[in-house]
């Protein structure tokens, strides 16, 4: 019988909704009932690419024991970190607060209104290596909470006394320097990995804003050893077992150092981010081996993560068949099977597959040797040994989608496809992807029309037709991210006007002039237990950090120096915590560089679909540019464009497209050869 998750379009609800619980999903009801009969709130919290979320539904949510011991002590509430950022931000901060680690599933016992009073992840069926068994717990905790209620009360009032007051910021009034950037960047060299690359050890995260930053002050200081970290990392990184090495993207992390076995879940926003880190440092380089891994990922996207309306899907599972991984193993029959005997050599040289394996008797397919040095021992050509592989990858790959697929979590989550629409943005115009761009359009369309409610308010998350939830600040601040990005892509003065009204819009219902920083949560959002305020730029950059980076970009775009007074408040009451832990704040570092330097502002002047316009905007896609923004516009169709600072009094000279690049509004003589705005785009 289907209990109440069965009406929800989450997934990873309905997922548990023929549990033998009798599960809530969160909200006032289960609220009330717990107050009325006096039980204290069992809160499970996950998601549905969640590998060990999927294992402690089938040893105890699907118990009916255990599901009974849950029905008759406790209101037991279900919750999908990805659609409730702010319920999940909360109660992990005191999960690790309590418990010093954190991770999902996520375990929460609390009182009817909401205060947790003990804490953890996931629990086994029984008593095992250390960890108490779940039925364990729940007998326990039920104990507690009848005979020792009075504690229990107080235990959870000090906890989220606790929660309230662990801010890790103050109001600064005193100027914010470059040392800061300095001494983030001395402090990620001690945890930089130099024998595989990346940070610390396992289970290593790529970390891509950590990359993005690391690019950045290569750039600024001219730093090799910053650039190498992150080549290198990169590198090692697309060689790996991480990396969907048939069909493009990344899984979720490496669960050891050298990034070859990973935890197989596959996510939109992990993609979205390693996309435009590879993009950027292709554009550094000219390596063409980043610019394949960033077609390959999105083709990925397009290929798998894409849906009919132009939304993108959140994740894909990291089993198949109830085995974690089994999508994406080979062995060397299997392979033989599909391409003959010719091909199978090579390739499983060139991917050390071998009869042994190197995952439960199979094989992650993995780079570990250069692509001349296996040409040279099959004495072929690398061109030739490029082709065979290459041919035989598309025959697995299709081969590879006659399997059963892991389960695919269709909801399309507001601020993850702004992360991924300013990959396709940016990517489109670097790369000169067509498609890319139309994909970038019609994604930015759909959020826009769809993901808005009748009286304008952004919402977060879209499945089967039905659209729900107030929008976080990360939402609004993406979504605005990701337009500016197609602006530039296209000069099209529409999305700049919508990105700045969503940031107008972010600032009324998140800002916080005491604190001079934003909320999570809107004012309009339901009352919780705090007002959430997560900094840290953990898996996705923080929200703070990303509408901090598109004011300040705005601000040079609209004249709007209320952007930048905002924006630069918001670091200065940064400025202690970023060079401390600079892994956990590379998003805010980033925006932190963009803050101090002197941003090229270039306008451009021309029909889009000149070639002349082209050849101009391509001497821009083409560098590596962290610190500019871009505009430009059609003069047959101006389109308002001339209310932008950066446009007024430009013009075609000789009616010819012209480029003119500015810093603090004082620009440089116009040119119309692209060679001229090379010259200038280098200089300084």
């Amino acid at each position: 019988m289907a209990n109440r998750l069965s009406k929800e379009t989450s997934p990873y609800l309905l997922q548990h909704a023929t549990n033998p619980v009798d599960w809530y999903p969160w909200g006032r009801e289960a609220f009330e009932r717990a107050r009325a009969e006096d039980k204290p709130i069992l809160l499970s919290i996950g998601y549905a690419a969640c590998h060990w979320c999927h294992v402690m539904e089938r040893e105890s949510f699907e118990n009916v024991a255990t599901a009974k011991l849950m029905n008759d002590s406790f209101i037991a509430i279900k919750v999908d970190r990805e659609e409730r950022p702010d319920v999940d931000s909360i109660y992990m901060q005191a999960v690790q607060t309590q418990t010093g680690r954190g991770g999902w599933p996520m375990t929460i016992f609390m009182t009817p209104d909401g205060k947790p009073f003990f804490c953890g992840t996931y629990f086994p069926p029984q008593d095992m290596h250390g960890m108490p068994g779940f039925p364990s717990v729940l007998e326990g905790i039920a104990k507690i909470y009848r005979e020792q209620r009075d504690e229990t009360i107080v235990s959870a009032d000090q906890l989220t006394e606790e929660l309230r007051g662990g801010a890790i910021t103050s109001p600064e009034t005193d100027p914010i320097t470059l040392q800061v950037l300095v001494r983030a960047y001395q402090g990620l060299a001690p945890e930089y990995d130099s024998e595989y690359g990346g940070f610390g050890t396992a289970p290593k995260f790529p970390q891509p804003m950590v990359l993005e930053f690391l690019l950045r002050y290569h750039a600024r200081a001219a730093d090799a050893q910053a650039l190498k970290m992150a080549e290198f990392t990169l590198d090692r990184m697309a060689r790996g077992g991480m990396y969907d090495q048939l069909g493009g993207g990344f899984h979720r992390y490496s669960t050891d150092p050298f990034w070859l076995v990973p935890h197989f879940e596959k996510m939109l926003y992990d993609n979205a981010l390693l996309s435009r880190v590879y993009l950027h440092a292709y554009q550094a380089t000219g390596n063409p081996e980043h610019r394949r891994i960033v077609e390959e990922t999105l083709d990925y996207v397009l290929r798998e993560m894409t849906s009919p309306e132009g939304g993108f899907y959140s994740t894909q599972d990291a089993d198949s068949e109830g085995e974690e991984g089994k999508y994406f193993l080979w062995t060397p029959q299997e392979i033989e099977a599909v391409v003959g005997e010719r091909e199978t050599a090579p390739f499983n040289l060139y991917y050390d597959v071998t009869t042994q394996g190197n995952f439960e008797g199979r094989t992650i397919l993995h780079i570990i040797e250069d692509r001349d040095e296996v040409a040279e021992s099959l004495d072929v050509t690398e061109t030739e040994l490029a082709d065979i592989v290459r041919e035989t990858a598309q025959k697995l790959l299709a081969h590879r989608q006659t399997r059963v697929a892991p389960a695919r979590d269709e909801k399309v989550l507001t601020a993850w496809n702004g992360m991924m629409l300013r990959s396709f943005a940016e990517s489109a115009a670097a790369l000169h992807r067509a498609d890319y761009l139309e994909t970038a359009i019609r994604n930015a369309i759909f959020l826009l029309d769809t993901m808005r409610s009748a009286e304008g308010r952004l919402l977060r998350t879209y499945k089967d037709g039905e659209t729900k939830l107030k929008a976080y600040l990360e939402d609004y601040a993406h979504l605005a991210d990701g337009l500016l990005a197609l602006h530039e892509a296209t000069l099209d003065i529409r999305w700049l006007q919508e990105a700045t009204a969503l940031a107008d819009t972010m600032l009324e219902l998140f800002w916080d002039e005491g604190e001079q920083g934003f909320y999570d949560t809107g004012l309009d959002h339901e009352e919780l237990i705090l007002r959430p305020r997560d900094l840290w730029d953990n898996a996705t950059p923080s929200g703070g950090s990303v509408a901090t980076d598109v004011l300040l970009r705005l601000s040079i775009l609209t004249g709007n120096q209320e952007y930048n007074r905002r924006a630069a408040a918001t670091l200065r009451s940064m400025k202690a915590v970023l060079p401390r832990a600079p892994s956990g704040f590379g998003h805010w570092l980033c925006a932190l560089d963009f803050h101090l330097s002197t941003p090229k502002e270039i306008a451009i002047v021309g029909a889009r679909d000149d070639h002349a316009t082209q050849a101009l905007l391509d001497e821009v896609y083409s560098r590596y540019l962290p610190n500019k923004v871009l505009t430009g516009f059609d003069p047959a169709r101006p389109n308002g464009a001339y209310e932008l600072p950066l446009l007024e009094d430009k013009y075609m000279v000789d009616d010819r497209p012209t480029a003119f690049v500015c810093q603090n509004y004082a620009c440089q003589l116009p040119a119309t050869e692209p060679q001229a705005l090379a010259e200038q785009l280098t200089d300084g």
